[in-house]
């Protein structure tokens, strides 16, 4: 059955298959280059093909001040309750209106009550340490981060970025007094 020629033919097909794919991965090599240009060695820094000039801020905190946004203050003024009801879809999942607690504390009345204070509620030990009163200020600053924030804390959202939507929530939540 294996005779010298079929062994011979078996192995000349297995060379110059494997001939064949080392010619082909030296031509696309030629062709086509993956990785740094070969012009310096290992760890060195390569020429850009082009950079971009980035002008330095000037003015120091004046600056930050543009970055900031609007004053919370001046944006809670003019915050939209029917606005902030929208906002508070986001919330629904975890808390509740009704006076009864969901996977997170109700929210009715929060504004101006004591951070973990609702009686049955299973707050994290990062909440009770938190302390203080829910005031519009304290409000804003926890659903920009409550993460970093409270450390410790259950709540897994990650926050409102826009001042205008914390503020428009804050206005919804003190309606629900």
């Amino acid at each position: 059955m294996f005779d010298t020629m079929t062994v011979t033919k078996a192995a000349g097909a297995l060379i110059g298959a494997l001939l064949f794919l080392l010619l082909m991965q030296w031509a696309a090599s030629g062709i086509f280059h993956v990785g740094p240009a070969g012009h310096g060695a290992e760890g060195e820094e390569h020429a850009q093909a082009y950079t971009i000039p980035v002008e330095a801020a000037e003015g120091g905190a004046e600056g930050e001040a543009k970055d900031a946004g609007p004053d919370f203050a001046t944006v809670m003024a003019s915050a939209d309750a029917a606005a902030g009801e929208k906002v508070f879809g986001k919330c629904k999942a975890c808390h509740k209106i009704d006076g009864s607690d969901g996977t997170g504390p109700h929210l009715n009345g929060v504004v101006g009550r004591p951070v973990a204070s609702i009686g049955g509620f299973g707050y994290s030990d990062g909440m009770k340490a938190h302390g203080g009163d829910w005031t519009p200020e304290a409000l804003q600053e926890f659903l920009t981060s409550p993460k970093s924030i409270v450390k410790g804390t259950k709540m897994a959202f990650a926050g409102l970025p826009k001042v205008e939507d914390r503020a428009n929530l804050i206005a919804y939540l003190q309606g629900l007094q």
